[in-house]
């Protein structure tokens, strides 16, 4: 964050607009604490896929489908600031390299830790697997909860949001997909 006392001081102005008293006991440290939290959900933008897969793709002859289900991630919605997370399910074919599996956690992290829109997260991660490794087949699955969609407007509690990304000869082979995608489920 390049001015914190700016945000701070704007925290105490929104306080005071809801009615609160920032001076008061239970809000005094609010503005500060807003800040070191906004500044740990939003850690992507110091970062690149670069920097996070680097020194961590290796080659690799098989030709057997790397699936990694279920990582977990958490998001900030860029329209109400609220936030967003759930699960990033992430399989590909190798095509003579991989990239360590840890880094895909990474990765996603890269991504997530910045105001998004679940279907650009969506694309984020599986552009930048595709631009790193170049895999014969990739498809990125997310699944994610709401609190846009659960506290405000229409307040629905159960509803899942499911996005994909496919990259490689997944897009044209409707087999592979279906095979894919039964693996994730």
């Amino acid at each position: 964050m390049n001015r914190p006392e700016l945000i701070e001081e704007l925290v105490k102005n929104v306080l005071l607009e809801m009615g609160e008293d920032p001076t008061r006991d239970g809000l005094v440290e609010t503005p500060s604490r807003v800040v070191k939290s906004y500044a740990e959900l939003t850690q992507g933008y110091g970062k690149t896929a670069g920097d996070v897969i680097q020194g961590a793709i290796f080659a690799c002859e098989s030709e057997g489908l790397v699936l990694q289900k279920g990582t977990e991630f958490f998001s900030m919605c860029e329209h109400h600031l609220l936030p967003f997370f759930g699960q990033v399910h992430l399989a590909y074919i190798p095509n003579g390299k991989i990239v360590g599996l840890s880094k895909i956690g990474r990765l996603i992290d890269v991504f997530a830790r910045r105001l998004q829109v679940q279907e650009r997260l969506t694309d984020n991660i599986a552009d930048a697997l595709d631009k790193a490794i170049n895999p014969k087949a990739l498809i990125v699955k997310v699944e994610a909860s709401h609190f846009c969609l659960m506290m405000r407007g229409v307040k629905k509690q159960n509803g899942k949001t499911i996005t994909t990304g496919i990259r490689g000869s997944a897009v044209h082979d409707a087999d592979l997909r279906r095979e894919i995608f039964a693996q994730m489920d």
